[in-house]
C-alpha cells in the first residue's frame, strides 16, 4: 500500500472535518472514548495507543433507532458523511463481522449500509497494550492490515500515512498539500515499533495460550460444569455484551409518540434472562450458566459454521467492564485444562 508522511496530526484531522463530522479519541479520566473533533483544538488532539474504551458499533448500529413509521411509512436518513479516528486492528476485525451480518445476500439492513456508506475509517497502530488486550489469541496484530481508508503510524517526528482505500486515496489527493514522500528511515521506525508492540501483546498473553482451536474446545465444553461456576460471580448487568465491539442481537418494540407509532430498534443481549423467553413463557435457558454457554458458542462455534470466522477479536473490553470480574480468557484456559486432564470426555 502507499505510504506517506505527515507532521501534524491535527492538520490532517483539519482537513478530514472540512468534509465531514469528524470523532476522535477524548480522554475521560483513564478511559479514552469518541467526541466531536475540534478544529480550533488541533494540538489537543490525542492519538489514542490502544483501543477506546467504547466499541465502534454505535456509528453503524446505535443502541437505539427508529426502524419504521406510521402513517409517515420509511425512516428517511439525513446523516452527514462522518470520520472516525483511532479505530485498531480488532475494531476493524469487528466492523467486518458486522458487515457479515447485516449485509448478508439473505438479509441487508438498509439503515447499517447506509451508515457504512458515510462512514470514513482512519485506523491507527497499537503503541501500547492494555492489561486485558488479548487479540493475539484470536489471530489479531497490533496494527491493521486491511479495512481502513487511511491508517495512522506514530512515529518520532510525525506521523505515516497508510493508504488503504479508493476513498481514501481520493482524499489524499484534494489534500495533497498536507502531505509528503513517507522516508524510507521512518518506515523501518514504524515497522520497529509494531514488532515491539507486537512482542507486548504475545508475552501479555503467554500464559492463556491455547494448545488447541478455540472452537474445539468450547464445542467439546457444553457439559463443563464451568459455566455454573463461572456465572456465579456474575451480576447480570449485560456490561460485556454492551461493550462488546461485535455482540449484535437486538429487538424491535412499539411506541407511540406525538399521534403517530413508531418500530423502534434497541439493543438485545443473551446473558438478559428474558432473552431466549418463547410464547407462552418458556424459557430454555434460564440458568445463568447456560446463557454463560450459549455467550461463547454463538461467538466460538455457531458463528464460525455461518460465517466461517470467530466473533471474538480478542479486545478485552467485556474483561474491562465485567462487575462480576469473569475472565474469558481464564474461562477458556480452564476449559482447555479441563479436556487436557481428561476429567471429562469430549462429546
Amino acid at each position: 500500500m502507499e505510504m506517506l508522511f505527515t507532521s501534524r496530526l491535527g492538520g490532517l484531522l483539519a482537513a478530514v472535518a472540512e468534509e465531514m463530522d469528524a470523532y476522535v479519541p477524548v480522554t475521560k479520566g483513564d478511559c479514552p472514548v469518541f467526541g466531536r473533533f475540534d478544529a480550533s483544538k488541533t494540538d489537543q488532539v490525542d492519538f489514542n495507543s490502544i483501543r477506546m474504551c467504547e466499541p465502534a458499533k454505535e456509528f453503524l448500529f446505535p443502541m437505539r433507532e427508529l426502524a419504521a413509521v406510521f402513517p409517515d411509512g420509511a425512516v428517511e436518513q439525513t446523516e452527514k458523511p462522518f470520520a472516525v479516528f483511532g479505530l485498531k486492528s480488532c475494531d476493524l476485525k469487528a466492523i467486518d463481522i458486522l458487515d457479515r451480518v447485516f449485509n448478508e445476500t439473505d438479509f441487508q439492513d438498509p439503515f447499517y449500509i447506509a451508515r457504512k456508506d458515510r462512514m470514513f475509517i482512519i485506523s491507527s497502530d497499537c503503541m501500547h497494550i492494555g492489561s486485558s488486550c488479548c487479540c493475539s489469541l484470536f489471530g489479531g496484530k497490533v496494527y491493521p492490515e486491511s479495512g481502513f481508508d487511511l491508517n495512522v503510524s506514530k512515529i518520532e517526528d510525525g506521523f505515516l500515512v497508510e493508504i488503504g482505500s479508493e476513498k481514501g486515496r481520493q482524499f489524499v489527493e484534494r489534500h495533497a498539500n498536507i502531505f509528503s514522500d513517507a522516508p524510507w528511515a521512518a518506515v523501518d521506525q514504524r515497522d520497529g515499533n509494531r514488532t515491539v508492540a507486537q512482542k507486548q501483546l504475545e508475552d501479555n498473553n503467554l500464559e492463556y495460550m491455547m494448545d488447541r482451536p478455540i472452537h474445539e474446545i468450547v464445542e467439546n465444553s457444553i457439559e463443563s460444569q464451568l459455566f455454573d461456576e463461572e456465572a456465579a460471580n456474575c451480576v447480570e448487568c449485560q456490561a460485556c455484551t454492551r461493550v462488546c465491539p461485535t455482540c449484535h442481537c437486538f429487538f424491535l418494540y412499539d411506541a407511540k409518540d406525538d399521534g403517530r407509532f413508531e418500530k423502534v430498534k434497541m439493543w438485545d443481549s443473551c446473558v438478559r434472562l428474558g432473552f431466549a423467553q418463547v410464547a407462552g413463557g418458556a424459557n430454555p435457558r434460564k440458568m445463568l450458566g447456560d446463557r454463560a454457554r450459549h455467550r461463547l458458542l454463538h461467538k466460538f462455534v455457531y458463528f464460525l459454521e455461518r460465517y466461517g470466522i470467530e466473533m471474538c477479536v480478542g479486545c478485552g473490553r467485556c474483561i474491562d467492564a465485567c462487575a462480576g470480574e469473569v475472565e474469558i480468557r481464564q474461562v477458556l484456559k480452564r476449559l482447555n485444562e479441563e479436556l487436557k486432564s481428561g476429567s471429562r470426555l469430549a462429546k
